[in-house]
């Protein structure tokens, strides 16, 4: 018989995951950050083009299109997603009594 491999479930969260700090912040900017990738690579623009569309440098739209979103704020990339002509909801709503603090969660619609 082969070696058993021992494994832990994912959380859904790498970033909690890994026990990296605001985990659920960092989880939030990815998720926003990969639907900017998806908008920006639908529009088949010059790197240029979409950097006067979202109002940024073009390393700025380099950086986004490769993922790499740690430079940015939360509300920077939301800003992004509604130049490109997204909603963003925030919804604030009661934590589960008993569960500790709060979190933050993305979910882009389909």
């Amino acid at each position: 018989m082969g070696k058993k491999i021992e494994y832990t479930p994912s959380s859904g969260n790498v970033f909690a995951d890994l026990g990296l700090p605001d985990a659920d912040e960092q989880f939030a900017k990815a998720e926003m950050a990969v639907k900017i990738a998806q908008l920006l690579e639908a529009r088949k623009l010059t790197q240029k083009a979409l950097a006067d569309l979202l109002g940024a440098s073009q390393s700025d739209v380099s950086l986004l299109a490769n993922h790499k979103f740690g430079r940015f704020s939360t509300e920077r990339l939301m800003q992004f997603l509604v130049r490109l002509g997204q909603d963003v909801e925030i919804t604030i709503k009661a934590h589960a009594k008993g569960k500790g603090m709060g979190r933050i969660t993305v979910k882009a619609a389909e």
